[in-house]
């Protein structure tokens, strides 16, 4: 893995971004508004994945919100009277954000969010677009659409149905209720509850595992992962083929086969 660490700023540095050991570490930087999202943030996250979507030092990336109150606490809504007052400035929001939602979405190597502190509404959508979610103790989670007068959309509430199931789906979004940690992992919402001064370094932990792992079987087993959870008339089963073949093809696999036969780390080069 990469020893060297690159470090970035977006958004008028609102968005951070470091690289280190294979790891790249996104950071929500507005703690003065608890990291609340706005345009500006969503175009650095789009910067920021897509100069790591191809870049061979990056394995895996881990997002997480500046300070200890919050992850992301939801969209800036200082921006709704211009940007979100109405259906129509709602269309132009969507269409502004569209870019940092979809490089997220559709990201090919694992994201893993690291949650202290709130975690709701949008700030939630984002961190439900992660692979794997690791929460503090203390974390607080919700989806206050319905106090707002406003609902999510089908890929946000599709996702949420998919991890917690149409029960506590409905729970969430009719009440808008929030929910503490402990009943976040119960229900599956997030993978792991830890104490909050042992959050960092599970995250790190968690992240250099995946790091250590080949980068082909990584990318292809989350592609087949996003395959599976789509409807069957919309599945690509050649790109999951050509995945698969991928792999078996690789000199990783080699490596991987002679390095378990030796009895030794094996040394994975992504091809």
């Amino acid at each position: 893995m990469d020893h060297d660490s690159i470090a970035m700023e977006h958004a008028s540095g609102k968005m951070l971004a470091a690289v280190r050991d294979g790891v790249g570490l996104i950071t929500f930087n507005q703690p003065e508004k608890r990291n609340a999202m706005s345009v500006e943030m969503w175009d650095g996250l789009a910067a920021i994945l897509d100069a790591w979507e191809h870049a061979p030092a990056v394995h895996v990336v881990v997002m997480t919100g500046a300070g200890d109150k919050a992850f992301v606490s939801g969209a800036d809504i200082s921006q709704f009277a211009k940007s979100r007052s109405n259906a129509d400035t709602q269309k132009e929001y969507d269409r502004l954000t569209s870019a940092g939602r979809a490089k997220l979405a559709s990201f090919p190597k694992p994201v893993i969010a690291r949650i202290q502190g709130f975690c709701l509404g949008g700030g939630l959508g984002i961190a439900l677009q992660a692979d794997i979610r690791i929460a503090a103790e203390g974390s607080v989670f919700g989806i206050p659409a319905a106090k707002l007068g406003i609902a999510y959309g089908f890929d946000m509430v599709r996702r949420l149905a998919a991890l917690v199931g149409p029960a506590h789906a409905s729970t969430l979004l009719f009440t808008g209720e929030r929910i503490d940690a402990r009943e976040a992992v119960r229900i599956g919402l997030v993978n792991q509850v830890v104490p909050a001064a042992a959050l960092e370094q599970t995250a790190a932990a968690t992240a250099r595992s995946i790091a250590a792992n080949a980068p082909l079987s990584i990318t292809g087993m989350k592609l087949i992962l996003e395959q599976a959870t789509r409807d069957p008339g919309d599945r690509d089963m050649a790109a999951v083929a050509q995945a698969v073949a991928a792999c078996f093809d690789s000199a990783d696999y080699t490596e991987g086969r002679t390095a378990f036969m030796e009895k030794r780390t094996p040394v994975f080069r992504g091809v």
